[in-house]
Protein backbone atom coordinates (compact mmCIF):
# COMPACT_ATOMS: atom_id res chain seq x y z
CA UNK A 1 0.00 0.00 0.00
CA UNK A 2 1.22 3.49 -1.19
CA UNK A 3 -0.51 6.10 1.37
CA UNK A 4 -3.59 4.91 3.69
CA UNK A 5 -1.95 4.17 7.09
CA UNK A 6 -3.88 3.10 10.45
CA UNK A 7 -5.51 6.59 10.68
CA UNK A 8 -6.95 6.67 7.59
CA UNK A 9 -10.40 5.87 6.77
CA UNK A 10 -10.08 4.85 3.23
CA UNK A 11 -6.86 2.89 4.10
CA UNK A 12 -8.77 0.67 6.04
CA UNK A 13 -11.44 0.27 3.67
CA UNK A 14 -8.82 -0.82 1.15
CA UNK A 15 -7.19 -3.42 3.71
CA UNK A 16 -10.16 -4.72 4.89
CA UNK A 17 -11.62 -5.29 1.24
CA UNK A 18 -8.26 -6.48 -0.31
CA UNK A 19 -8.46 -9.63 2.03
CA UNK A 20 -12.25 -10.22 2.34
CA UNK A 21 -11.99 -13.01 -0.16
CA UNK A 22 -8.55 -14.21 0.91
CA UNK A 23 -7.00 -13.22 -2.38
CA UNK A 24 -4.38 -10.72 -1.29
CA UNK A 25 -2.29 -10.32 1.73
CA UNK A 26 -1.33 -6.52 2.59
CA UNK A 27 2.76 -7.05 3.26
CA UNK A 28 4.33 -3.69 2.91
CA UNK A 29 3.71 -0.42 2.06
CA UNK A 30 4.92 3.59 2.36
CA UNK A 31 2.84 4.95 4.72
CA UNK A 32 4.71 7.87 5.89
CA UNK A 33 7.87 10.14 4.12
CA UNK A 34 9.67 9.43 7.28
CA UNK A 35 11.33 5.89 7.54
CA UNK A 36 10.62 5.59 10.99
CA UNK A 37 6.76 6.90 11.26
CA UNK A 38 6.33 4.23 8.26
CA UNK A 39 8.10 1.83 10.30
CA UNK A 40 5.92 1.74 13.32
CA UNK A 41 2.83 2.34 10.63
CA UNK A 42 3.51 -1.37 9.62
CA UNK A 43 4.06 -2.36 13.01
CA UNK A 44 1.06 -1.16 14.13
CA UNK A 45 -0.64 -2.89 11.17
CA UNK A 46 0.66 -6.23 12.71
CA UNK A 47 3.51 -6.04 9.50
CA UNK A 48 6.91 -7.05 9.43
CA UNK A 49 8.23 -3.14 10.04
CA UNK A 50 11.30 -3.81 8.01
CA UNK A 51 8.75 -4.10 5.39
CA UNK A 52 7.44 -0.03 6.40
CA UNK A 53 9.54 2.11 3.84
CA UNK A 54 10.06 5.67 3.48
CA UNK A 55 9.52 6.00 -0.82
CA UNK A 56 8.58 3.80 -3.36
CA UNK A 57 11.92 3.44 -4.96
CA UNK A 58 13.24 2.02 -1.27
CA UNK A 59 10.37 -0.33 -1.19
CA UNK A 60 10.44 -1.64 -4.77
CA UNK A 61 14.60 -2.10 -4.49
CA UNK A 62 13.52 -4.05 -0.88
CA UNK A 63 10.42 -5.70 -2.24
CA UNK A 64 12.69 -6.99 -5.12
CA UNK A 65 15.56 -8.59 -2.99
CA UNK A 66 13.11 -10.76 -1.11
CA UNK A 67 11.96 -14.36 -2.59
CA UNK A 68 8.39 -13.48 -0.96
CA UNK A 69 8.13 -9.77 -2.75
CA UNK A 70 5.17 -7.40 -3.81
CA UNK A 71 3.00 -8.25 -6.80
CA UNK A 72 0.97 -5.02 -6.95
CA UNK A 73 0.81 -2.04 -5.13
CA UNK A 74 -2.59 -0.31 -3.82
CA UNK A 75 -2.33 3.57 -4.10
CA UNK A 76 -4.23 5.40 -2.10
CA UNK A 77 -2.02 8.17 -1.07
CA UNK A 78 -2.91 12.82 -1.51
CA UNK A 79 -3.95 12.88 -5.51
CA UNK A 80 -0.60 14.41 -6.76
CA UNK A 81 1.37 11.45 -6.03
CA UNK A 82 -1.16 8.87 -7.44
CA UNK A 83 0.71 9.34 -11.39
CA UNK A 84 4.36 9.14 -9.99
CA UNK A 85 3.92 6.41 -8.33
CA UNK A 86 1.64 4.43 -10.84
CA UNK A 87 4.31 5.11 -13.33
CA UNK A 88 7.05 3.84 -10.54
CA UNK A 89 4.82 0.52 -9.90
CA UNK A 90 4.54 -0.20 -13.93
CA UNK A 91 7.81 0.35 -15.01
CA UNK A 92 8.81 -2.10 -12.06
CA UNK A 93 6.90 -4.56 -13.74
CA UNK A 94 4.34 -4.39 -10.90
CA UNK A 95 0.45 -4.35 -11.04
CA UNK A 96 -1.57 -1.34 -10.00
CA UNK A 97 -4.69 -1.30 -7.89
CA UNK A 98 -5.07 3.02 -8.16
CA UNK A 99 -7.17 5.01 -6.16
CA UNK A 100 -8.83 8.01 -7.95
CA UNK A 101 -7.95 10.43 -9.52
CA UNK A 102 -5.11 8.16 -11.19
CA UNK A 103 -3.55 11.56 -12.38
CA UNK A 104 -3.80 14.86 -12.09
CA UNK A 105 -4.44 15.66 -15.86
CA UNK A 106 -5.97 13.56 -18.50
CA UNK A 107 -2.48 13.22 -20.12
CA UNK A 108 -0.62 11.42 -17.31
CA UNK A 109 -3.85 9.12 -17.32
CA UNK A 110 -3.49 7.84 -20.83
CA UNK A 111 0.22 8.09 -20.26
CA UNK A 112 -0.43 5.23 -17.44
CA UNK A 113 -2.71 3.32 -19.97
CA UNK A 114 -0.25 3.49 -22.54
CA UNK A 115 2.45 2.39 -19.80
CA UNK A 116 -0.01 -0.52 -18.54
CA UNK A 117 -0.38 -2.15 -22.03
CA UNK A 118 3.45 -1.98 -22.46
CA UNK A 119 4.11 -3.70 -19.38
CA UNK A 120 1.22 -6.19 -19.79
CA UNK A 121 0.16 -4.75 -16.50
CA UNK A 122 -3.50 -5.06 -14.77
CA UNK A 123 -3.68 -1.60 -13.65
CA UNK A 124 -7.76 -1.47 -11.65
CA UNK A 125 -9.58 1.76 -10.39
CA UNK A 126 -11.49 1.47 -7.41
CA UNK A 127 -14.78 2.69 -8.60
CA UNK A 128 -16.84 0.90 -6.19
CA UNK A 129 -19.76 1.94 -6.60
CA UNK A 130 -19.76 0.24 -9.99
CA UNK A 131 -19.79 -2.79 -8.15
CA UNK A 132 -22.49 -3.00 -6.18
CA UNK A 133 -24.53 -6.26 -7.76
CA UNK A 134 -27.13 -3.98 -8.45
CA UNK A 135 -24.88 -1.41 -10.34
CA UNK A 136 -23.88 -4.49 -12.54
CA UNK A 137 -26.96 -5.63 -12.80
CA UNK A 138 -28.11 -2.32 -14.58
CA UNK A 139 -25.46 -2.11 -16.38
CA UNK A 140 -26.14 -6.35 -17.78
CA UNK A 141 -30.28 -5.31 -18.01
CA UNK A 142 -29.11 -1.96 -20.22
CA UNK A 143 -27.10 -4.18 -22.73
CA UNK A 144 -29.42 -6.74 -22.87
CA UNK A 145 -32.06 -4.50 -24.19
CA UNK A 146 -34.46 -4.74 -21.57
CA UNK A 147 -35.30 -0.82 -21.53
CA UNK A 148 -34.62 -0.78 -24.86
CA UNK A 149 -32.28 2.22 -26.76
CA UNK A 150 -31.40 4.58 -23.82
CA UNK A 151 -32.19 8.43 -24.21
CA UNK A 152 -31.72 9.99 -20.88
CA UNK A 153 -29.28 9.22 -17.75
CA UNK A 154 -29.66 11.21 -14.39
CA UNK A 155 -26.66 10.87 -12.47
CA UNK A 156 -26.15 12.14 -9.29
CA UNK A 157 -23.62 12.34 -5.73
CA UNK A 158 -24.41 14.63 -3.13
CA UNK A 159 -22.76 15.57 -0.12
CA UNK A 160 -22.34 17.78 2.97
CA UNK A 161 -18.56 17.29 4.23
CA UNK A 162 -17.48 20.77 2.44
CA UNK A 163 -21.23 22.40 3.12
CA UNK A 164 -19.13 24.88 6.31
CA UNK A 165 -16.20 27.08 5.34
CA UNK A 166 -13.90 24.55 6.72
CA UNK A 167 -10.74 26.40 4.54
CA UNK A 168 -11.51 29.36 7.55
CA UNK A 169 -10.66 27.37 10.69
CA UNK A 170 -8.08 24.73 11.78
CA UNK A 171 -7.96 21.90 9.14
CA UNK A 172 -6.16 17.99 9.35
CA UNK A 173 -3.49 17.30 7.07
CA UNK A 174 -5.92 15.77 4.66
CA UNK A 175 -7.90 18.52 4.73
CA UNK A 176 -4.43 20.85 4.09
CA UNK A 177 -3.74 19.00 0.77
CA UNK A 178 -7.38 18.95 -0.35
CA UNK A 179 -8.23 22.33 -0.55
CA UNK A 180 -4.25 23.06 -2.12
CA UNK A 181 -5.82 23.11 -5.58
CA UNK A 182 -1.95 22.22 -6.58
CA UNK A 183 -2.32 19.40 -5.13
CA UNK A 184 -6.05 17.92 -5.58
CA UNK A 185 -6.05 18.28 -8.61
CA UNK A 186 -8.36 20.03 -11.66
CA UNK A 187 -11.52 19.93 -9.62
CA UNK A 188 -11.50 19.37 -6.11
CA UNK A 189 -15.54 18.17 -5.81
CA UNK A 190 -14.39 15.59 -9.54
CA UNK A 191 -11.46 13.90 -7.59
CA UNK A 192 -13.48 13.16 -4.88
CA UNK A 193 -16.27 12.15 -5.47
CA UNK A 194 -17.44 12.95 -9.26
CA UNK A 195 -15.55 10.67 -11.30
CA UNK A 196 -17.46 8.26 -9.44
CA UNK A 197 -20.78 9.52 -10.68
CA UNK A 198 -19.03 9.79 -13.88
CA UNK A 199 -17.81 6.45 -14.10
CA UNK A 200 -21.01 5.11 -12.72
CA UNK A 201 -23.12 6.71 -15.50
CA UNK A 202 -21.20 5.62 -18.62
CA UNK A 203 -20.14 1.99 -17.02
CA UNK A 204 -24.00 1.13 -16.76
CA UNK A 205 -25.11 2.25 -20.32
CA UNK A 206 -22.08 1.05 -21.78
CA UNK A 207 -20.92 4.48 -23.05
CA UNK A 208 -18.54 7.46 -22.99
CA UNK A 209 -19.92 10.82 -23.03
CA UNK A 210 -19.32 12.85 -26.28
CA UNK A 211 -19.93 16.05 -24.79
CA UNK A 212 -20.45 18.72 -22.21
CA UNK A 213 -22.19 21.66 -21.41
CA UNK A 214 -20.75 22.42 -17.63
CA UNK A 215 -21.03 25.35 -15.02
CA UNK A 216 -17.82 24.24 -12.62
CA UNK A 217 -17.54 26.37 -9.39
CA UNK A 218 -18.14 26.70 -5.49
CA UNK A 219 -21.30 26.73 -3.48
CA UNK A 220 -19.56 28.37 -0.91
CA UNK A 221 -19.36 31.62 -0.75
CA UNK A 222 -15.38 32.55 -1.24
CA UNK A 223 -14.34 29.42 -1.83
CA UNK A 224 -11.26 28.97 -4.09
CA UNK A 225 -11.67 24.89 -5.04
CA UNK A 226 -14.30 23.55 -6.60
CA UNK A 227 -17.21 21.77 -4.90
CA UNK A 228 -19.30 21.58 -7.22
CA UNK A 229 -20.06 20.42 -10.82
CA UNK A 230 -23.16 20.94 -12.65
CA UNK A 231 -23.52 19.21 -16.65
CA UNK A 232 -25.61 18.32 -19.48
CA UNK A 233 -24.22 15.65 -21.26
CA UNK A 234 -24.16 13.63 -24.48
CA UNK A 235 -23.17 10.51 -24.77
CA UNK A 236 -21.69 8.50 -27.84
CA UNK A 237 -25.28 7.31 -28.91
CA UNK A 238 -26.90 10.95 -29.09
CA UNK A 239 -28.61 10.18 -25.50
CA UNK A 240 -28.65 12.64 -23.10
CA UNK A 241 -27.75 13.43 -19.43
CA UNK A 242 -27.71 15.24 -16.50
CA UNK A 243 -24.83 14.85 -14.30
CA UNK A 244 -25.13 16.46 -10.39
CA UNK A 245 -21.67 16.21 -7.87
CA UNK A 246 -21.60 18.33 -4.75
CA UNK A 247 -19.42 18.25 -1.61
CA UNK A 248 -21.03 21.60 0.43
CA UNK A 249 -24.66 20.74 0.13
CA UNK A 250 -26.16 20.52 4.09
CA UNK A 251 -27.96 17.90 4.50
CA UNK A 252 -26.42 15.80 2.02
CA UNK A 253 -25.33 11.96 3.02
CA UNK A 254 -23.53 10.48 0.31
CA UNK A 255 -26.27 10.46 -1.86
CA UNK A 256 -25.41 8.30 -4.90
CA UNK A 257 -28.46 7.77 -7.07
CA UNK A 258 -28.07 6.66 -11.23
CA UNK A 259 -31.63 6.92 -13.57
CA UNK A 260 -31.59 5.34 -17.07
CA UNK A 261 -34.63 6.12 -19.20
CA UNK A 262 -34.83 3.90 -22.49
CA UNK A 263 -37.18 3.79 -24.89
CA UNK A 264 -39.82 0.95 -22.90
CA UNK A 265 -38.51 2.07 -19.42
CA UNK A 266 -36.90 2.79 -15.97
CA UNK A 267 -33.75 1.52 -14.43
CA UNK A 268 -33.32 3.08 -10.94
CA UNK A 269 -30.77 2.73 -8.27
CA UNK A 270 -29.56 4.33 -5.33
CA UNK A 271 -26.78 4.02 -2.65
CA UNK A 272 -29.36 4.35 -0.11
CA UNK A 273 -31.11 1.35 -1.05
CA UNK A 274 -28.15 -0.64 -2.34
CA UNK A 275 -29.98 -3.93 -2.78
CA UNK A 276 -32.36 -2.97 -4.57
CA UNK A 277 -33.08 -2.01 -8.28
CA UNK A 278 -36.35 -0.67 -9.36
CA UNK A 279 -36.93 -1.62 -13.34
CA UNK A 280 -40.33 0.19 -14.71
CA UNK A 281 -41.17 -0.71 -17.86
CA UNK A 282 -44.00 1.14 -19.65
CA UNK A 283 -47.47 -0.98 -19.73
CA UNK A 284 -46.24 -3.54 -17.24
CA UNK A 285 -46.29 -3.78 -13.17
CA UNK A 286 -43.39 -1.94 -11.62
CA UNK A 287 -40.61 -4.30 -10.76
CA UNK A 288 -38.01 -3.74 -7.41
CA UNK A 289 -35.39 -6.72 -7.76
CA UNK A 290 -33.10 -7.52 -5.07
CA UNK A 291 -29.62 -8.68 -5.18
CA UNK A 292 -30.96 -12.04 -3.11
CA UNK A 293 -33.77 -12.84 -5.51
CA UNK A 294 -33.78 -16.47 -7.10
CA UNK A 295 -32.69 -16.11 -10.72
CA UNK A 296 -30.25 -13.59 -10.85
CA UNK A 297 -27.57 -14.54 -13.25
CA UNK A 298 -24.36 -16.23 -11.89
CA UNK A 299 -22.30 -13.56 -12.54
CA UNK A 300 -24.14 -10.67 -10.54
CA UNK A 301 -25.53 -13.53 -7.91
CA UNK A 302 -21.11 -14.21 -7.04
CA UNK A 303 -20.97 -10.37 -6.32
CA UNK A 304 -23.08 -10.98 -3.19
CA UNK A 305 -21.53 -12.54 -0.12
CA UNK A 306 -24.88 -12.80 2.48
CA UNK A 307 -28.78 -13.69 2.06
CA UNK A 308 -31.22 -11.28 1.37
CA UNK A 309 -32.18 -9.29 4.08
CA UNK A 310 -28.40 -8.76 5.57
CA UNK A 311 -27.04 -5.81 4.43
CA UNK A 312 -24.44 -5.28 2.17
CA UNK A 313 -22.79 -1.93 1.29
CA UNK A 314 -19.62 -0.27 -0.25
CA UNK A 315 -16.74 -2.36 1.49
CA UNK A 316 -18.01 -5.60 -0.52
CA UNK A 317 -18.26 -3.34 -3.53
CA UNK A 318 -14.69 -2.71 -2.94
CA UNK A 319 -14.16 -6.49 -2.17
CA UNK A 320 -15.60 -6.81 -5.52
CA UNK A 321 -12.98 -5.03 -7.79
CA UNK A 322 -9.80 -6.87 -5.69
CA UNK A 323 -11.11 -9.65 -6.16
CA UNK A 324 -11.50 -9.36 -9.72
CA UNK A 325 -8.33 -7.71 -10.26
CA UNK A 326 -6.93 -10.87 -8.53
CA UNK A 327 -8.80 -12.85 -10.92
CA UNK A 328 -7.04 -11.14 -13.86
CA UNK A 329 -3.81 -11.60 -12.64
CA UNK A 330 -3.72 -14.81 -11.52
CA UNK A 331 -5.47 -16.01 -15.07
CA UNK A 332 -2.43 -13.86 -17.19
CA UNK A 333 -0.07 -15.88 -14.95
CA UNK A 334 -1.81 -18.60 -16.58
CA UNK A 335 -1.83 -17.33 -20.70
CA UNK A 336 -5.58 -17.30 -19.92
CA UNK A 337 -8.37 -15.00 -21.43
CA UNK A 338 -9.67 -12.54 -18.71
CA UNK A 339 -12.46 -9.92 -19.14
CA UNK A 340 -11.82 -7.23 -17.17
CA UNK A 341 -15.00 -6.38 -15.46
CA UNK A 342 -13.49 -3.95 -13.03
CA UNK A 343 -12.82 -0.39 -13.86
CA UNK A 344 -10.10 0.22 -15.74
CA UNK A 345 -7.20 2.83 -16.71
CA UNK A 346 -8.43 3.42 -19.89
CA UNK A 347 -11.93 4.15 -18.10
CA UNK A 348 -9.69 6.65 -16.08
CA UNK A 349 -8.10 8.28 -18.84
CA UNK A 350 -12.01 8.98 -20.36
CA UNK A 351 -12.76 10.32 -16.78
CA UNK A 352 -9.92 12.59 -16.74
CA UNK A 353 -10.58 13.61 -20.46
CA UNK A 354 -14.26 14.61 -19.24
CA UNK A 355 -13.35 17.10 -16.00
CA UNK A 356 -10.83 18.77 -18.51
CA UNK A 357 -14.29 19.60 -21.24
CA UNK A 358 -16.47 20.16 -18.51
CA UNK A 359 -13.32 23.38 -17.16
CA UNK A 360 -13.22 24.43 -20.52
CA UNK A 361 -17.00 24.11 -21.77
CA UNK A 362 -17.54 26.68 -17.72
CA UNK A 363 -14.71 28.88 -19.10
CA UNK A 364 -16.32 29.24 -22.25
CA UNK A 365 -20.06 30.26 -20.65
CA UNK A 366 -20.92 26.83 -20.86
CA UNK A 367 -20.64 26.22 -24.57
CA UNK A 368 -20.76 22.29 -25.40
CA UNK A 369 -17.12 21.10 -25.64
CA UNK A 370 -16.32 17.60 -27.38
CA UNK A 371 -14.71 15.33 -24.91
Amino acid sequence: MLGGGPASWIGGMHRRAAELDGAWQLVAGVFSSHADRSRDAAAAMRLDPSRGYADIATLIAGERARDDGIDAVAIMSPNDTHYPYAVAALDAGLHVIGDKPVSTTAAEARDLAARAKANDRVFCVTHGYSAYPMTRYAKQLVADGAIGAVRLVQVEYIQNGQAKPIEQGPMTTSQQWKFDASRSGLALVFSAIGCHAQHLACNVIGQRIAAVSADVGALMPGRTVVDTMLANLRFESGARGQYTVTQAAAGGENDVRIRVYGERGLIDWSQRNSGYLQLNIEGENARTIGRGDVGLPAAIARLSRTPRGHPEGLLEAFANIYREAAEAIVAQRGGEAYAANYPTIEDAAHSMTFVEACIASHTAHGAWTPV
